[in-house]
């Protein structure tokens, strides 16, 4: 059995207007100036109390951390809320994800720093939750580039490390599944460059989801390990 693990923000979904909004108005209901709009994503995929301590000065309280965390919880899920809310998945994800899940050999998993509540509503919306036999988010697992979230998604499926990929767009996704000894595939279109996600260890970067299906079974057909 093989095991195709996915991130989420900038790799399955679209969700940077949200997040950049959601931040903005989390760190302006505490007075603070905002972050910048590429600073912001440049911690997308980060447990979100370590993504806003990036983001804030050297020495910040924990309880300032938290407050704006929970600020920004409030406002994603007011966003959420909002009838023209848009996070969209990548053009030819929702296909990509059917094909994979529809193989008997193949189980889907996703590993991101999104919480369970975004993460199943997301999945929910688009109608393919269903495809995935494991779900892993930073509600109960260490940041990435920790590698208990992929550790977590091989126990639960049983499947063995050589024969599972994870698909990302940040250097984080690539430093996670180094970390678990599994194959990292970046993508082009996400938040951190292709060229860092190179320099972080990932032997390919995909520039479409058909090319994602290509090298998946490129992959699955020769094992290869990235250490």
């Amino acid at each position: 059995m093989k095991l195709v693990i996915f991130d989420c923000d900038g790799t399955l979904a679209d969700s940077q207007h949200a997040i950049v909004t959601a931040m903005t108005q989390a760190f302006e209901r505490h007075n603070r100036e905002a972050p910048l709009r590429n600073d912001v994503l440049s911690v997308v995929g980060l447990s979100l109390h370590i993504a806003i301590s990036d983001l804030l000065p050297d020495g910040t309280s924990d309880r300032d951390i938290d407050d704006l965390a929970q600020s920004y919880k409030n406002a994603f899920h007011d966003l959420r809320r909002d009838p023209t809310f848009h996070e969209p998945l990548y053009p030819g994800i929702k296909n990509l994800i059917e094909d994979l899940g529809a193989q008997d050999d193949v189980l889907l998993g996703v590993a991101t720093g999104k919480s369970d509540r975004g993460l199943h509503t997301l999945l929910d919306r688009e109608g393919v939750r269903d495809h995935f036999a494991t779900l892993q988010t930073a509600d109960h697992h260490p940041s990435k580039p920790d590698p208990a979230m992929i550790q977590a998604a091989l126990n639960e499926t049983g499947v063995d490390a050589k024969n599972a990929i994870m698909i990302g767009d940040t250097t984080f996704d690539v430093l996670m599944a180094r970390a678990a000894s599994v194959y990292a595939l970046g993508v082009d279109w996400g938040y951190h460059p292709a060229s860092d996600l190179i320099a972080a260890g990932a032997p390919r970067v995909a520039t479409s989801a058909d090319e994602i299906a290509t090298i998946t079974r490129d992959v699955f057909a020769v094992p290869v390990r990235n250490n």
